[in-house]
């Protein structure tokens, strides 16, 4: 008849599914974008173990245009990549359904923390917070601006006061934030 290239199993897509917040044409509208990135590495049939094996340098993610003016590109990658130096198709899938406008609040926080989360100690202390504020105003504000706005932060958010803000803290500032769930938001 024809020579419909298939470029998942039926099991595949159906685990994509059952795992993602999108249909199966939303995920190969993903497949489509990640195989942009670079065709001569992705291959156009992923049917073995290429979706985990094949990595995308994440230099070349942070260029594609649903990221290239985020401030926090290469955080994202760097959260999302399981090996901290490429992004896998599974890994593009899961940037992608956590930043959907399909994906429930408590997914985007459980993201937003563990990319504001820049030590990795699951927590955010004063550098995290001075790294997210440096980010987000795009260097613009001096060292004792970033420096008071962190420590505002504390004040105001660090119930326990140990210095630094759990997730249950964050989570419960991040969820007072009525723009929240818009901005932390990519279209496919």
């Amino acid at each position: 008849m024809g020579n419909k290239i298939v470029t998942f199993t039926e099991e595949q897509l159906d685990d994509y599914q059952d795992c993602t917040f999108f249909t199966r044409k939303e995920i190969l509208r993903v497949f489509k974008k990640f195989r942009e990135l670079n065709p001569s590495l992705v291959p156009k049939t992923m049917t073995a173990n290429e979706p985990v094996t094949v990595r995308v340098p994440i230099e070349i993610v942070t260029k594609m245009p649903e990221l290239k003016e985020n401030p926090f590109r290469e955080r994202i990658c760097t959260v999302f990549s399981r090996d901290g130096q490429g992004i896998s198709f599974e890994d593009f899938l899961d940037l992608f359904s956590a930043f959907s406008e399909h994906a429930p609040r408590d997914i985007k926080v459980q993201y937003a923390f563990r990319i504001y989360d820049f030590d990795g100690d699951q927590f955010l202390g004063t550098s995290d917070l001075e790294k997210t504020l440096q980010s987000l105003t795009r260097d613009e504000l001096s060292p004792d601006e970033v420096s008071l706005v962190s420590t505002k932060v504390l004040e105001e958010a660090d119930v326990d006061d140990d210095g630094k803000l759990s997730f249950g803290e964050f989570e419960h500032v991040i969820t007072r934030a009525p723009d929240f769930l818009t901005t932390f938001h990519i279209r496919i």
